[in-house]
């Protein structure tokens, strides 16, 4: 492709974005490059405070249930107070307890903070999520929110190198560096962000929707992909848990962590559009089965990792899985849901990532203290296997029709359908 041609499509995925959307995605940029406290937590409990693998997966998993109850109490607020000061309630709150964290040492003390953390840290995706929504004309929120993911990817991929070498240098700076980014996020905000929400109700009075979350969890097809959904975030939340406690008890660095981390951004923010113009016409099954297979396998392969870089290829395979895995299950679920369901199957969705992040963390620290890393990354493969042949047997069953509307698109496509 010419230089004028990228320039072209560069130009073309910017323009028409309205002046508000431009303030939030600034927002949402500052708020990743100083979001690293959580890829660097476990290894903080285990190698700075001296805690176990168990603790450190405890705590983790009661950050996943604070985001679990924040995703249904951060969505109910921005319909009900407002966007805006739902996001700004958010993120004053997550700056204020990731200072906290810097400065509790007890077990307990930081096991509540953790779940605060958890809490506020994710209330503000359902209010960015939903203002995005209402300021972006309907035929720009797909590319509104790529650009959006586009941002989180890029953040987290600088975060993750320079968060390295700053918690090398002192943990407790690091912390109080992301608390004052998440400020600094606030401030964008509240400067230069209005509210967004409608001024009339969502849904006209004297209105019900003809699908209950009885109905979504009655949907067995749907249920099943659930289910696979969780096994691959299982897989998956080990890249917060279990791989920096191996690498810290491989003797590398806080920074080597971060370097390894940063792999996964890079990759995504340079190949995920790319990819998806290339996977979209494939079928689903084959491409579900094949990224469980990469990212299974891709976590196994870490049992055999030996330098820095092979840690960096490691990653490099699941990251792949990831980005085929992602966008296809979004065209699943938009498949399987009904125009007037898609709030709520996409939150049962939703539900199965963070149901992993309760699950996944302390599960691979009793793994790691009890059997081994071995058996951790023997079971990745496990699951991916398991995760692969149920999606293969899940989409050969669905008829022909229905599986060739499963066209992939961004992992934020869904998001922007309307509840």
């Amino acid at each position: 492709m010419s230089v004028a041609s990228l320039r072209r499509a560069a130009k073309e995925s910017v323009a028409g974005l309205p002046r508000e959307f431009w303030w939030l995605w600034t927002s949402t940029l500052v708020n990743r490059l100083g979001n690293f406290v959580l890829t660097f937590l476990a290894l903080y409990l285990t190698s700075q405070r001296g805690f176990s693998a168990v603790y450190a997966g405890l705590v983790a998993s009661l950050i996943g249930l604070g985001g679990v109850i924040a995703s249904m109490l951060g969505g109910v607020l921005a319909d009900r107070v407002g966007r805006r000061p739902t996001l700004l309630g958010a993120q004053l709150a997550t700056s204020a307890t990731v200072a906290v964290l810097a400065f509790v040492r007890d077990p307990v003390p930081i096991a509540v903070t953790g779940f605060a953390l958890g809490l506020a840290s994710n209330a503000s995706r359902p209010a960015i999520q939903a203002m995005m929504a209402d300021i972006v004309r309907p035929e720009d929120r797909v590319r509104a929110f790529s650009l959006n993911y586009w941002a989180i990817n890029l953040g987290f991929a600088v975060s993750s190198v320079y968060a390295g070498f700053l918690v090398a240098h002192s943990y407790t700076l690091g912390f109080l560096v992301e608390a004052g980014m998440t400020l600094a996020c606030a401030c964008v905000v509240f400067v230069k962000v209005k509210e967004s929400r409608p001024a009339g109700p969502v849904v006209p009075a004297g209105t019900t929707s003809t699908v209950t979350m009885g109905t979504v969890l009655r949907d067995g097809r749907f249920m099943v992909m659930v289910g696979l959904s969780f096994l691959v975030a299982v897989v998956f939340t080990q890249s917060t848990v279990g791989l920096p406690i191996v690498m810290g008890e491989e003797g590398f660095s806080s920074a080597d962590v971060g370097l390894v981390a940063a792999v996964n951004g890079v990759i995504i923010v340079a190949l995920q559009i790319p990819l998806t113009r290339f996977i979209e016409r494939r079928d689903p099954g084959r491409l579900l089965a094949v990224s469980s297979l990469l990212i299974g396998y891709g976590f196994a392969l870490t049992a055999f990792a030996g330098p820095l870089a092979t840690y960096a290829l490691i990653v490099a395979v699941w990251t792949l899985g990831e980005m085929v895995n992602a966008p296809t299950q979004s065209g699943l679920v938009a498949t399987l849901a009904p125009a007037e369901g898609r709030g709520r199957y996409q939150g049962v969705y939703t539900m199965s990532w963070s149901a992993a992040a309760l699950v996944a963390p302390p599960a691979g620290g009793w793994v790691l203290d009890s059997a081994g890393a071995g058996w951790l990354w023997a079971g990745c493969a496990a699951l991916g296997t398991v995760t692969a042949a149920g999606y293969w047997v899940l989409m050969r069953g669905m008829p022909v029709r229905e599986r060739t509307q499963v066209v992939a698109a961004p992992p934020r496509v869904v998001e922007n359908t309307p509840a």
